[in-house]
């Protein structure tokens, strides 16, 4: 069973599998809403979910989806920052981890504070079983979810599966309306649990270099600045937040 936890003081657990407990966290990411740029759509929708959450009113759980390093656990970690004081409390689970899912919601279902089970970098692979229980979390089986609990999660998948050309062989278009092969059918029913699906795309280099800016706020070479995170965006393959928050820790002291 889960250890006990102080959830009055802490913000935050890790579900550790081997020992069947919670961890809580003591050190938190201190990142903050207005930190991430570019995706200000996704920040007001998914702010707008929780806000309802925490006020006890019908909100969905979540699927942010999309390019790596586009702010997408940054987002949910945020959240957090935001509405500790409003009573939110955020759990971490690994993928490989969610048989142990109904345990973690069993321990928390009776508490009055607020709860957004995250699970990052969540996908699936042909076979693998471990997302029935994900799917029973987010809609119930016999017992409704509880009403103090969401799941958050992030992915490069939009149906969190993979997804072939095979899988379409069997669709067929029956008086307009498009019936999904078998396969299509089980791999969308999971992503459709979801009642907000957030997407995020790549960058621009417009946009990667306000996030720089935003960083080196004391630089005054700006054209010397953006040159070198330019250069060091096409040695890492892309723009992204991420890639800007590593070129700030790599260049912090150059500029």
């Amino acid at each position: 069973m889960p250890e006990r936890i102080d959830w009055l003081a802490t913000p935050a657990a890790i579900w550790r599998a081997p020992r069947s407990r919670l961890r809580a966290v003591t050190r938190l990411d201190p990142v903050d809403l207005d930190d991430l740029l570019g995706i200000d759509r996704q920040k007001q929708l998914i702010c707008e979910n929780t806000e309802r959450f925490l006020e006890s009113k019908p909100a969905n759980n979540a699927l942010l989806w999309g390019a790596r390093g586009t702010g997408k656990s940054s987002i949910v970690k945020a959240l957090l920052n935001r509405y500790f004081d409003q009573g939110l409390r955020v759990i971490q689970i690994d993928k490989e981890d969610l048989r142990d899912l109904t345990e973690i919601v069993d321990g928390i279902r009776e508490l009055p504070q607020k709860f957004i089970v995250f699970c990052d970098d969540l996908s699936f692979d042909e076979g693998d079983g471990t997302y029935k229980a994900l799917k029973s979390v987010l809609e119930g089986s016999i017992e409704v979810p509880p009403d103090n609990v969401l799941i958050y999660a992030t992915s490069n998948r939009r149906h969190l599966m993979p997804e072939y050309m095979s899988d379409n062989e069997q669709s067929r278009v029956v008086d307009t309306e498009i019936h999904h092969a078998e396969a299509i059918e089980e791999k969308i029913s999971l992503s459709d649990r979801f009642g907000l699906w957030l997407s995020f795309y790549a960058i621009n280099q417009e946009q990667y270099l306000e996030i720089v800016d935003q960083l080196f706020q004391n630089v005054s070479d700006r054209e010397a600045l953006h040159a070198e995170a330019i250069r060091f965006a096409l040695a890492k393959g892309g723009r992204s937040g991420r890639s800007a928050q590593q070129f700030f820790k790599a260049y912090s002291d150059h500029f």
